[in-house]
Formats: C-alpha cells, structure tokens, sequence
C-alpha cells in the first residue's frame, strides 16, 4: 500500500470523519440520511448545542475532497456549509461547466488515482484534506493515503445500506488515539491513526 510522500512535494494529510450506523452503513441504499439525527430536514433533530467535534475537526483542515455522488446530495444544500474552504470534486465526467453557477468560483473538479490527486493537492498547497463519501474514503484507503479515521457510531441498526468500508489490497494496521462517549445522543467516537506515524 502506499503513503509515502510524493514527487513533487510533501503529500497533504488526508483525514476522514464520518458516521455510521451499528451495522457499519453510511446510507441507506439510496443514499439517504434521514437516520442520521440533524442531517436533513426529515431527520431527527441533533442534541442541542452538540456537533460531535465536528467544527473542531474542520477548522483543522483547509481541503474538502468529494465524490461526485456526495457532492450531488450538498450541491443544493440552502447554503452552501463550506464558504472558505477550497472544496474539490472528484469526476471523471463533471466538469465546471456543470456547476451551479454560484459554486463556480468555489468548487473544483478533479480526475485521477488517488496518488494523482494527492500530488495534484500538494502542488495547490492542500496540508490537511478532509476526505468525504464512501467510495471515495474507500478508493484512499486502498491506496494508503488516509491517515487519520474519526468514526462516529450512531445507535441505529439500519440492515441495509451502503458501507463505509470495503476490499483493501492488504491489511491496514490503525492505532487508537482517543475514543469518547456522547451521553446525550449515545455516539460513540474513535479516532485512529496509521500505525506506521505518517
């Protein structure tokens, strides 16, 4: 598996911080997060005053890096959540032409392996990438390119969906860094990080 820096220039840290349901999903299978307590308007409401760490996770970040298919479920969002951050799209067939014209100016479209894009990121400056969408946190892993996982359980068993993980080329070894309970909502979060200190 890969990792190592490349050429070019120091790679960025590519980080992940997503939730799950008990069962390891995502989504359901049409992409939906209605289970997920604050993602929609559908859903249930998120505890109060609670974000899970999610604003003290982005603001260590400066990259947004997304599928294709997650940025079609963001795109139309009311406003947009991610005003100064530079936000990349990974496409094979999107290109800015396709973009809503208000997010011309703020989203970029990208295509290649996930070593491309990471070298592609480091000539931009990218030192912290945050990595979103399941096929996409799927496609880094294989590649040995994520270095931080933040996983947040939710207390939900959804029985069918789509997995965060899937097939890797070889065992991954992760060290925990910290876990901690959400007593209001009964997350569960854990941070790991890859054993080999990258």
């Amino acid at each position: 598996m890969g990792g190592a820096a490349l050429a070019g220039g120091a790679r960025p840290e590519f980080r992940v911080f997503v939730a799950v349901s008990l069962d390891g999903l995502i989504a359901r299978p049409d992409g939906r997060l209605d289970w997920l307590p604050g993602a929609t308007p559908d859903s249930a409401p998120a505890p109060a005053g609670e974000d899970h760490g999610y604003a003290a996770f982005m603001a260590g970040v400066d990259t947004l890096l997304m599928g294709r298919e997650t940025f079609g479920t963001v795109r139309d969002f009311p406003e947009w959540p991610y005003a100064g951050l530079r936000v990349v799209v990974l496409s094979r067939t999107l290109t800015a032409a396709d973009l809503p014209p208000a997010l011309r100016g703020a989203v970029q479209v990208m295509a290649g392996t996930p070593e491309q894009v990471a070298e592609e990121l480091g000539h931009l400056g990218a030192r912290a990438v945050y990595v979103d969408g399941g096929q996409t946190v799927q496609a880094f892993l294989r590649a040995g390119l994520i270095d931080e996982l933040t996983v947040t359980v939710v207390p939900v068993l959804l029985g069918r969906g789509r997995p965060l993980f899937g097939p890797l080329g070889a065992d991954l070894p992760l060290k925990l860094v910290s876990a901690r309970v959400f007593s209001g909502s009964g997350f569960v979060q854990s941070t790991y990080r890859r054993r080999d200190g990258r």
